[in-house]
């Protein structure tokens, strides 16, 4: 089990409930004229929308007192204008600073969606006629090469091909969360876009595998053939023009705000605030902060394809790809199910009133979920942004609304719906995982014959040393290091804690062989197997 796999169940979350794909329009007549929007099946009656607002302090109340989460931020817009904006709750548990509309929130894997606007931004100067022309000129359909030419996947031939929507959508065979585990140990982004090459390959475009690393690689891309930095790229086309003052791509940005939110894990005794993660290495994919005032204005821009209070911030040819069905990323469970599908950063889908949707999910497990989901048709969307991991509240808050303004109530008690998807995410991680240790061990070896330095291309070299009678492993450039329990034999275990992104209760197992050395929780796609020097 690789203990990152967070965002893709989640992403799958309101497809797997709810959500559909579906063309916004039909096949274009064979005379070349446009044929009008598809309308929906189930209309919507006047004031149901306003009706559906006025459920949302109740609501947000409610999957407060149900899961628990320390505060929680709202914002509803409709065609350009703010209908609610509101925060509830605290910013740090056991402290009374409160949240409001402007506390700034990491918004972890929404950060695909808005940075697909930036993406989307460089694609339109061309369709201007103001891009460079040649080799810098962005298109969604450009070979990641042609703008980046040290990056590189394990197929050759791939490696020339794969194109910036190849990555946006998922569908460029990385296997799931590919690079995640270097990050947690350390590297940063270019060691770990160079390092991918390492990693196999499914089916290229026939297999959707969510990953972090490869959308940043297309936009590292993006961000180089404009002569920027992602974050100076992303402030500069789209924050700025937006009046989003108080959103970043940058860690450093949102530890600098003094109203910001504190991530809480839970426990016991409840939602206590413990780590905080730097996302810096895949801020693309995943490093975005903001508020729920900025993320309106966000909302009406997307909502107004790519204009903002009258003025074109992007063409809207350049961000209607982004907002497409690309590649299938739940398959159908079942013959009269609906498969959800992915565009560049959104999730694509229809509602069951027969209503293109768009949604994504967000969370860290060291403490952020959050979720928007869009009604194109009515120019309507919501945010919802927590400061706790993933409860199901985020999404169940917006799903509930959506379908009050849809169907002017709840068509199911969605918290409900989505823990039996939620729960699946803590599942501890390893083989030996809530295992007792046998009773009669078989002995290990004197500790000198673990201890040196192992090499792997991958992770990079890793050292098992003697400390305090006991065995430890290092590894990585921060560097972790993880305190060796013996199991038996040749086998040895530990327990990653602290500011990791593993489930509680995870074990990892550390086997010794024929000088080497094999980390179960390194092991996902085959290269946790260290040589010693």
């Amino acid at each position: 089990m690789n203990p990152h796999r967070l965002a893709r169940p989640l992403l799958a979350l309101a497809t797997l409930l709810a959500i559909s794909p579906l063309p916004a329009f039909a096949h274009d007549p064979i005379d070349g004229s446009k044929p009008p929007p598809q309308t929906a099946g189930v209309s919507i009656p006047p004031g149901q929308i306003g009706r559906a607002v006025k459920e949302i302090d109740s609501l947000a109340k409610e999957m407060m007192e149900r899961s628990g989460v320390p505060g929680l931020a709202v914002v509803v817009v409709q065609d350009g204008k703010v209908l609610a904006l509101k925060g509830y709750g605290v910013r740090k548990a056991g402290e009374p600073a409160t949240i409001d509309a402007d506390t700034v929130f990491q918004l972890a894997s929404l950060s695909k969606a808005v940075g697909a606007g930036v993406v989307a931004h460089e694609v339109g100067k061309g369709l201007k006629g103001t891009g460079q022309a040649g080799k810098g000129q962005v298109k969604w359909d450009t070979p990641v090469r042609t703008l980046l030419p040290w990056f590189a996947l394990s197929d050759p031939w791939v490696s020339e091909h794969v194109t910036l929507a190849d990555l946006y959508s998922h569908r460029s065979g990385l296997p799931d969360h590919a690079g995640d585990e270097l990050e947690s140990i350390g590297f940063d982004r270019r060691q770990v876009l160079e390092r991918i090459r390492l990693l196999p390959l499914a089916p290229f475009r026939a297999s959707y595998f969510y990953t972090n690393f490869g959308l940043t690689a297309a936009a590292e891309a993006v961000a180089t053939a404009a002569g920027k930095e992602w974050a100076d790229l992303s402030q500069e086309v789209l924050y700025k023009p937006l009046g989003m003052a108080a959103t970043s791509s940058r860690f450093a940005d949102f530890m600098a705000r003094p109203n910001r939110a504190f991530p809480h894990v839970k426990t016991d005794g409840g939602f206590v605030s413990k780590f905080q993660r730097d996302p810096d290495a895949q801020a693309p994919a995943g490093g975005v902060s903001s508020s729920a005032r900025d993320m309106g204005k966000w909302l009406a821009f997307v909502l107004g394809n790519g204009t903002f209070e009258g003025n074109e911030i992007v063409p809207a040819a350049a961000l209607l790809p982004a907002m497409r069905g690309e590649t299938i990323s739940s398959p159908a469970y079942a013959v009269d199910a609906r498969p959800g599908t992915y565009g560049y950063g959104f999730g694509v889908g229809v509602s069951p009133a027969g209503r293109v949707t768009l949604d994504h999910s967000g969370a860290f497990i060291l403490g952020a979920a959050t979720n928007f989901v869009l009604l194109p048709s009515e120019k309507l969307g919501i945010v919802v942004l927590t400061n706790a991991q993933p409860t199901g509240a985020p999404e169940a808050l917006a799903m509930s609304f959506m379908d009050i303004a849809q169907f002017g109530g709840l068509t199911r008690d969605w918290y409900a719906a989505y823990q039996p998807l939620i729960m699946p995410m803590y599942k501890p991680a390893g083989a030996l995982a809530g295992k007792a240790p046998p009773q009669k061990p078989e002995p290990a070896k004197p500790l000198a014959n673990y201890t040196g330095t192992y090499a792997n291309a991958y992770f990079g070299d890793a050292t098992v040393a003697e400390e305090a009678g006991g065995l430890v492993l290092i590894v990585g450039p921060l560097p972790r290091r993880y305190t060796l329990a013996h199991w038996s034999g040749d086998t040895f275990t530990f327990r990653p804690e602290g500011e990791e992104t593993f489930s509680p209760g995870t074990v990892s197992q550390v086997k010794f062989a024929d000088g080497r050395m094999t980390v179960e929780i390194f092991n996902d796609n085959g290269l946790g197997t260290f040589a010693r020097k």
